[in-house]
């Protein structure tokens, strides 16, 4: 595809003549001269630079105004400046993902935008050369141009390096976000979760069906069951597995501040935005973004998640354009979402909307045996982590597992695991520390109102502490309590004085 000139400033696209214009879907004219030939239209089968913003800094006329009509037909909104001092002004009151400088301009050298850092820090440039002059571009790149084209500028080739820089800014920003590394991303199923993994492999076939626009997935269990794991299996197992995962907690995020984090906003948005800024819908376009702890975020910014979720469009903050995105979206969450709608705490709209695809995993205590094995597994990978020998878990050890509660799930059970592996100094692994450990079904826990010391407790040979003891048993009450002193006292049937007394002695 070309472009030529039919008149002073004016451009029409070029097609083959064997083709009518009634045989093309989307068309524009871009000129309106009189011809001598017929006039032919430009076709956009699509528009890969929608949503974003260019600035062209070129003297000569007729190539900025033919690259500016070629990056608006690729959706771009286009900005043009012949001189060094427009430049300034443009960039002084509008922002721009990137930016095309020719090094030569008539009052000053375009690398001098560059050195005096007249740029924002998240718009991206690329200098145009004239073939030979290679050296130049080198120097620009040094001063921070990301990429650079020799003249005379093909409109395709610039397109495709707009849009390759475009993907490898998001690629930028989901590194700033210090997305969790993948680490291993098994996820120990056993028979308890036999329903589990059917439920996702059919997600998985129904995404390799569908491969974009996928529907969000809605994750819910107690804190520590595995929420973000499972999440980061689906994404490796379905069609998007070479595209990003970007993760994002929620509850993380202070409440000002997570509108802009997930869409993004413009240059003085709010007080501190000095800069534009990419949201993480647009650094995981393409791609997959996990939101956990999807509760916490606010009643209107969770009005913007379903505009997104539904439209495939978002808008920063202080914007005006939408942006087109192709995201799936998992979302997390460790309380339930259905009564926090009935509660006016969560949209409605929004639960519905995400409930299509709904995994529920259960709470650790109720896996029975799935235990011992998943204990075995996670015993495996962290005696190789710490490089220490591996050694078994004894039948106390077992026992202990299994009658223990495990109010953290999963995470708890990895902990303990790594706190006996390092500490421990027997032949096999006892667990000594899940000393008075809460029984982990209904029947024990009604055993446990006449004697709640576990049977399976031996004490060590080297001596008891009660003292140790008893503050366990205060922390272990606090922390059921949400840190609720009172609420404390009362299960540990003590004053809330006592209590007191003794959080003291720990200070």
């Amino acid at each position: 595809m070309a472009l030529f000139p039919i008149a002073k400033g004016q451009f029409v696209g070029v097609l083959p003549q064997n083709r009518s214009a009634d045989e093309l879907g989307k068309n524009v004219i871009l000129g309106l001269g009189v011809l001598s030939e017929p006039l032919y239209f430009l076709s956009m089968p699509d528009a890969p630079l929608d949503g974003m913003s260019v600035l062209i800094v070129e003297d000569e006329p007729l190539l900025r105004r033919h690259l500016g009509a070629s990056l608006e037909n690729l959706g771009a909104d286009v900005a043009l400046a012949d001189s060094l001092l427009i430049a300034r002004k443009l960039i002084s009151e509008l922002n721009f993902d990137f930016a095309l400088l020719d090094i030569n301009l008539p009052d000053g050298k375009g690398t001098d935008l560059l050195k005096s850092g007249g740029f924002h820090s998240h718009t991206g440039v690329i200098v145009m050369t004239a073939e030979g002059a290679v050296g130049g571009a080198v120097d620009a790149m040094k001063l921070g141009a990301i990429d650079y084209l020799t003249k005379p500028v093909d409109p395709e080739a610039l397109g495709l390096t707009l849009a390759r820089a475009r993907r490898s800014r998001a690629a930028s920003r989901v590194e700033e976000h210090h997305k969790s590394e993948s680490g291993d991303r098994a996820f120990f199923f056993g028979s308890a979760l036999a329903g589990l993994e059917k439920v996702l492999e059919k997600i998985v076939a129904a995404d390799r069906r569908m491969l974009t626009r996928l529907p969000p997935v809605l994750i819910q269990g107690e804190t520590g069951t595995g929420k973000t794991t499972i999440a980061r299996w689906l994404h490796s197992q379905g069609p998007r597995a070479q595209a990003v995962l970007v993760e994002m907690n929620c509850s993380a995020i202070p409440e000002h501040l997570a509108e802009s984090e997930l869409f993004g906003h413009e240059k003085g948005a709010f007080t501190d935005a000095k800069n534009g800024r990419l949201g993480l819908f647009e650094a995981a376009n393409g791609g997959t973004l996990f939101l956990d702890e999807l509760a916490s975020l606010s009643l209107s910014v969770q009005a913007k998640l379903l505009t997104a979720l539904e439209s495939g469009r978002i808008r920063r903050v202080g914007g005006v354009k939408e942006i087109p995105v192709d995201v799936r979206v998992i979302a997390a969450a460790n309380r339930d979402l259905r009564g926090m709608t009935v509660a006016g705490q969560f949209r409605e709209d929004l639960f519905h909307r995400l409930d299509l695809f709904r995994i529920a995993i259960p709470p650790l205590r109720e896996r029975g045996g799935d235990i011992i094995q998943l204990a075995e597994s996670l015993n495996q990978k962290l005696s190789r982590q710490h490089r220490l020998p591996l050694r078994g878990i004894s039948e106390i050890g077992r026992r202990r597992l299994l009658n223990y509660g495990w109010p953290g799930n999963v995470r708890e059970l990895a902990h303990e695991l790594e706190r006996a592996i390092v500490f421990e100094e027997s032949e096999t692994l006892h667990f000594d520390q899940l000393m008075g450990a809460a029984p982990a079904n209904s029947a024990e826990s009604a055993a446990a109102i006449s004697g709640w010391f576990n049977e399976a407790f031996v004490y060590p040979p080297s001596g008891f502490s009660l003292e140790d003891a008893i503050l366990h048993m205060v922390h272990h009450a606090l922390k059921q309590t949400d840190g609720n002193v009172s609420a404390a006292a009362r299960v540990l049937g003590v004053s809330r004085d006592y209590l007191r007394y003794r959080l003291g002695t720990v200070k």
